[in-house]
C-alpha cells in the first residue's frame, strides 16, 4: 500500500448561522486506506462528506492528491477522483440497473461512458442477474450495491460512504464488508467510511476520526480509538466498554 496522502483537511470550518458543523477540522487521509469517521447524530460527518465534495463554501482548505480543491464546483471535484454515496439510496425510477450505471459513467468520469467498464462493475458488484431491472424494483441490498456501483463507474480515486448499513441486516452487512474490501484490495481504491456500527469500523478501517459538534475528538487506530477516555464519554457511553 502506499503511503502518501490522497486527501489533506486544514482548519476547514463551517458555520450555519452561529452553529459550526464543522469546526477548525484537520485530518489526512493516505492513499489506499480505509478511513472511518464516528460520531454522535448531528456531529457534523455528513456536513465534513458536503465540504470535500464541494456542495458548501467553507473556511479553510482541502487539498486532493496534491492540489487544493477548495473553490471547485463538485462535478469538478468528481471529475478529479471523489466519489460519494448517501445514507438513502435514492435511484432513477425509470432506469435499470445497466443504465443508471451508465450515467455515473457518463456524466461522472473525465473519460466518459465506457460500457466495458458498466459490465465489469455489474459482474464485481455480483447485479448480473439484476442488471435489465428497473431500480424500483431492487431489494436494499442491491440498491445499495448500486450506489455504490454508479459511484465506481466515474472512475473514483477515493469513494467515500455515507452509512452504508443503515437498515441492513446481519447478513447484508457482511455482504456490504465484503464489497468495500474487495473495492479496496481489488481496485485500489482509497476509502472513506461513516458508521455506526463500530464493529464494522474496527474490522475495516486501519484509522478511525471520532468528531463531535464538528470537532476532532480523536483520530487513531481503531481499538485506541474506542478505548480514548473522551470518545467514550461523548459517543460510546460506559455501556459499549462494558459490552465489549
Amino acid at each position: 500500500m502506499n503511503t502518501d496522502t490522497i486527501l489533506k483537511t486544514v482548519h476547514i470550518t463551517k458555520k450555519f448561522g452561529e452553529l459550526a458543523a464543522v469546526d477548525d477540522l484537520s485530518f489526512e487521509v493516505q492513499r489506499g486506506q480505509v478511513y472511518g469517521i464516528a460520531g454522535p447524530n448531528g456531529a457534523g460527518k455528513s456536513t465534513l462528506y458536503d465540504l470535500i465534495t464541494g456542495n458548501y463554501s467553507y473556511a479553510g482548505k482541502i487539498e486532493f492528491d496534491g492540489h487544493d480543491i477548495s473553490r471547485l464546483r463538485p462535478y469538478q471535484i468528481a471529475k478529479r477522483g471523489i466519489a460519494r454515496t448517501f445514507q438513502i439510496p435514492h435511484t432513477f425510477p425509470s432506469l435499470t440497473v445497466e443504465k443508471s450505471i451508465c450515467v455515473g459513467s457518463r456524466f461522472g468520469s473525465s473519460e466518459g461512458l465506457d460500457l466495458d467498464h458498466v459490465d465489469e462493475l455489474i459482474d464485481f458488484l455480483g447485479l448480473e442477474s439484476e442488471r435489465a431491472k428497473e431500480t424500483t424494483r431492487l431489494n436494499l441490498l442491491d440498491k445499495k450495491k448500486l450506489q455504490i456501483g454508479a459511484a465506481l463507474a466515474t472512475k473514483p480515486k477515493m469513494l467515500m460512504l455515507d452509512e452504508p448499513m443503515a437498515g441492513s441486516n446481519a447478513i447484508e452487512i457482511k455482504d456490504l464488508m465484503d464489497v468495500i474490501r474487495r473495492i479496496n484490495e481489488k481496485l485500489g481504491i482509497t476509502i472513506i467510511i461513516i458508521e455506526h456500527f463500530m464493529k464494522v469500523l474496527t474490522e475495516l478501517t486501519e484509522k478511525l476520526l471520532i468528531i463531535e459538534s464538528g470537532r476532532l475528538i480523536c483520530c487513531d487506530a481503531p481499538e485506541i480509538a474506542i478505548s480514548d477516555p473522551k470518545v467514550i464519554e461523548c459517543y460510546l457511553g460506559e455501556a459499549f466498554v462494558a459490552g465489549q
